[in-house]
């Protein structure tokens, strides 16, 4: 049994803190509390592909040194099915969440299929996996073609358009990045003994407790935000729709309308943006215009 590498551990638990970090920034758009078009900006995206990017190089890299001298086909094939269920898992709940932008080939899609992909460079140099994860990553880019556009492609990452889905990371570029970390690997053949927990300090060791856990936490951690953030929305929803009804009396009573009017107009407003689970402050466009249309609806009543 290969010892486990501490600064791996510590790596990986890095990644998954940028992962909390990015995702809480995601909820926070979708749930309204922050501009809701962050999430798709360019600079954000790119923070999410550079923690994609780790986490694929560190899965090659832990690839590579736990079956260094001696392929272990056992463990090999059992962490395999474990990711591959995992992916499973991620495919059948955000189908329930959002079924029109489900993650049919996300990240641990992607992790599965390039340990498969990297299984012939555990026996080969480490030159052989680098040439080949640079071949994936140049492939995205002058590869890409109509011919891929039917969705039986989209896993490879070649089709000419991007499909929505919460989640994309198709193989090309993305096994590339595992590869180099087989290739790293390979290269480094580090068999550091990690010290004990003991000898590291708390932050040391609370990162490497979150490294030695993260696929667990990476399938956790979204239900547990997106709870949190329901529970939040439930309890200032009473507290929001009174400051709406308040603001909505008093602008209606400075147009000149009857203060009697005014009340039963915006209390109805109120109840019906809270009946259709918009936001009194809603951000965007298309959730202010709702708010309009309801507010119409209640004067005319």
């Amino acid at each position: 049994m290969t010892a486990r590498l501490l600064w791996l551990d510590i790596a990986r638990g890095l990644a998954v803190l940028a992962m909390f970090a990015y995702h809480f920034g995601w909820d926070l758009g979708h749930f309204g509390h922050i501009d809701p078009d962050i999430p798709y900006t360019q600079a954000y995206k790119a923070f999410g592909h550079a923690i994609a990017a780790s986490f694929l190089f560190i899965a090659g890299v832990s690839l590579a040194l736990a079956h260094g001298a001696v392929f272990r086909a056992r463990a090999y094939w059992r962490r395999l099915a474990l990711v591959v269920v995992a992916a499973l898992l991620v495919s059948g709940a955000t189908y329930v969440a959002f079924p029109a932008s489900f993650v049919f080939f996300g990240i641990l899609h992607c992790i599965a299929a390039a340990s498969l992909l990297a299984l012939p460079f555990l026996f080969l140099p480490w030159p052989a996996a680098c040439v080949a994860g640079l071949a994936i990553i140049v492939a995205s880019f002058v590869a890409r073609a109509p011919f891929f556009d039917a969705p039986v492609f989209w896993w490879t990452g070649l089709s000419s358009l991007e499909p929505l889905t919460n989640d994309y990371r198709p193989l090309a570029p993305w096994a590339g990045a595992l590869l180099l970390g087989v290739g790293a690997g390979k290269l480094a053949r580090l068999r550091l003994t990690a010290p004990a927990d003991s000898r590291a300090g708390a932050a040391t060791r609370g990162l490497a407790f979150l490294g030695r856990h993260s696929l667990a936490l990476y399938l956790a951690h979204q239900p547990v935000f997106f709870a949190a953030f329901t529970a939040v929305a439930m309890a200032l929803a009473p507290m929001q729709n009174a400051r709406f009804a308040e603001a909505c009396r008093t602008q209606c009573v400075a147009s000149g309308a009857d203060a009697q009017k005014c009340e039963t107009a915006c209390d109805c407003a109120a109840r019906e943006a809270a009946r259709q689970d918009i936001p009194p402050d809603a951000a965007t466009d298309e959730g202010r215009a709702r708010l309009e249309r309801i507010a119409r609806a209640c004067v005319v009543k």
